[in-house]
């Protein structure tokens, strides 16, 4: 019987959430739009000028590399 009861309060609980009254649950939407936005920034920035970005890493490395 007690078994029972818990199971009861178990799938209550998770009835409870699943429906969305919970006001822990977030923004999912939010936090998406802000990933994909910021993906396409980085795409908008690293497409034109790639070449420039290499060049700038790699040199930086060398410097540091070849300091001793």
């Amino acid at each position: 019987m007690r078994a029972y009861a818990y199971l009861t309060a178990a799938l209550a609980a998770l009835a409870e959430r699943v429906r969305g009254d919970d006001p822990e649950r977030g923004d999912v939407p939010g936090w998406v739009m802000i990933t994909v936005m910021t993906a396409a920034l980085v795409l908008a920035i690293l497409i034109p000028f790639r070449t420039a970005i290499v060049n700038a890493v790699t040199n930086a490395l060398n410097s540091v590399t070849n300091a001793g």
